[in-house]
């Protein structure tokens, strides 16, 4: 039974199951027997496919945040008034995260107890200074609102956003949808930014 198990496990399923007990137990309270058992598979077959439990957290990490650096490599992103751009990475950002829910998750989750949570850490400070810069450009261009502190503003920003990993499950009976969701997220952060 363990030797048709191996056989279907794949890097990507194997991450899928190490995030969920990872995000369930905390990565310092995750041992390789814990993944071991998740998944059903013996640690060796775990070692077959990576060479520690580090890597896979930073596999899952990077997951996350390529997909919210890719949102800064987007022609929304990257051409028209700061003001547009800044809304467009609100949204996608938004998008990625419930796209990339468990991913996501876990990165916002880690406290810097490792070289890779460390990393980690650093590359979300990079991201939000991104976005930090946008909105700095959009109150130099005049269309943020005159009492608009941009520091208070990129972590409330933030803060909405990453709210979502705590309450937002897709496909529970009447949740509202990714689509919906990110439109809200852009609604209300906007119509407290933006100069009327």
């Amino acid at each position: 039974m363990t030797m048709a198990k191996r056989d279907t496990y794949t890097p990507d399923s194997l991450l899928a199951v190490a995030v969920e007990v990872f995000i369930e137990r905390g990565y310092d309270g995750t041992s390789m027997e814990h993944l071991s058992r998740a998944a059903g598979i013996s640690k060796s077959s775990i070692y077959h496919h990576v060479r520690s439990k580090e890597e896979l957290l930073r596999r899952a990490i990077s997951r996350a945040l390529d997909g919210l650096f890719g949102v800064l490599e987007e022609p929304g992103a990257l051409e028209g008034r700061a003001i547009e751009r800044l809304e467009h990475v609100t949204r996608r950002v938004a998008e990625v995260l419930m796209d990339e829910l468990p991913y996501v998750t876990l990165l916002l989750r880690v406290r810097g107890n490792t070289d890779t949570e460390r990393w980690a850490m650093e590359r979300r400070r990079e991201f939000d200074h991104e976005v930090s810069d946008l909105l700095k450009q959009a109150a130099a261009d005049g269309d943020l609102r005159d009492d608009v502190d941009i520091r208070l503003a990129t972590r409330l920003l933030f803060g909405m956003i990453n709210s979502i990993v705590e309450w937002y499950r897709p496909g529970r009976g009447g949740a509202v949808s990714r689509d919906e969701v990110a439109e809200a997220v852009v609604r209300t952060a906007f119509a407290g930014l933006r100069k009327p």
